[in-house]
């Protein structure tokens, strides 16, 4: 809806120093004509936009323009608040307060519902809000990153071209066309370690859709999983992959099968519930279970 997309508008010019139309425009999947007759909208509306020329320019809101926040009804507030504390659990600024005072007059202030609370930073809050920090900057001067990557398949250090940083599948990442692989890949951040944002300008690249459909990362599933739980573990099956995902047998135990797009990722999670699963396929996670138990076993023995 047309409206929706004002406010979206609004809300990242108020976020942002400067944003150019052509941003705008592929984040709202319009055309620029489109942008440009939205921002003649806002205009209209009463909120200054001011377009700066040149190299470097943009779309901002007037600087010291308090925005009326009659423009706003209550719901679409809240729902904007509840989305900018998000962004403060992993910012080293705070947005709510930034924005709020922009959304403020001295005689009418905003009260900020706290009946949603989200927190995006968790436990990794420390680690996470730098990075998050030098990745925003690089995507907007357009400087490459470079950083060493921690996965099953080794440590190696990557250039990158960032684009976007994403919070998908409980986690954070970012998007980026990686110079090593030549191709635009997702790199999770808890993984990504000594980030340095590079001098190195970078032209930006035209993004395939294909590369943005995301959950291509995780459904390239390979590996089928079936197991059987104990009724104990259900509350951990029911929470990361869903009530449908399992079967109650006649014994009460739970039957799973599932499709794994790693090998690793399988064979880590399994073990984790310890001797409350009994696998049934495939026969090299049998083996590779196996294997580890007499391992462990070997360990511990005469301690």
């Amino acid at each position: 809806m047309k409206i929706d997309r004002l406010i979206g508008i609004i809300t990242i010019l108020l976020q942002n120093d400067k944003v150019t139309a052509p941003e705008l425009a592929e984040r709202f999947e319009v055309s620029r004509r489109t942008i440009n007759r939205d921002i003649e909208d806002i205009c209209k509306a009463g909120i200054p936009i001011v377009s700066l020329p040149g190299y470097g320019g943009g779309l901002c809101i007037e600087y010291g323009y308090k925005l009326d926040k009659t423009v706003f009804n209550k719901e679409q507030l809240q729902a904007i608040f509840c989305g900018l504390q998000g962004l403060d659990s992993i910012s080293a600024l705070s947005y709510v307060t930034t924005i709020a005072e922009r959304l403020s007059s001295k005689n009418n202030h905003i009260n900020v519902d706290n009946t949603i609370i989200i927190d995006f930073a968790s436990h990794y809050k420390d680690s996470l809000t730098p990075k998050i920090e030098i990745i925003k900057t690089a995507i907007s001067d357009k400087h490459i990153i470079e950083f060493d990557y921690y996965s099953s398949k080794g440590e190696n250090r990557y250039s990158v071209e960032p684009y976007k940083v994403i919070f998908k599948w409980s986690s954070w990442y970012v998007f980026g066309y990686c110079l090593e692989c030549k191709e635009f890949r997702l790199f999770k951040l808890n993984r990504l370690w000594n980030l340095n944002k590079l001098d190195t300008e970078f032209v930006v690249k035209d993004i395939p859709d294909s590369a943005l459909q995301f959950d291509k990362f995780l459904n390239e599933s390979n590996f089928v999983l079936q197991a059987v739980f104990d009724i104990s573990e259900k509350f951990r099956i029911i929470e990361e992959y869903g009530i449908d995902s399992f079967k109650v047998m006649d014994n009460g135990k739970l039957y799973f099968e599932w499709a794994f797009a790693n090998y690793d990722n399988m064979l880590h999670w399994v073990l984790s519930f310890g001797d409350k699963v009994t696998i049934i396929s495939p026969k090299e996670l049998i083996n590779d279970i196996r294997s580890q138990a007499q391992n462990i076993s070997k360990k511990y023995l005469g301690i």
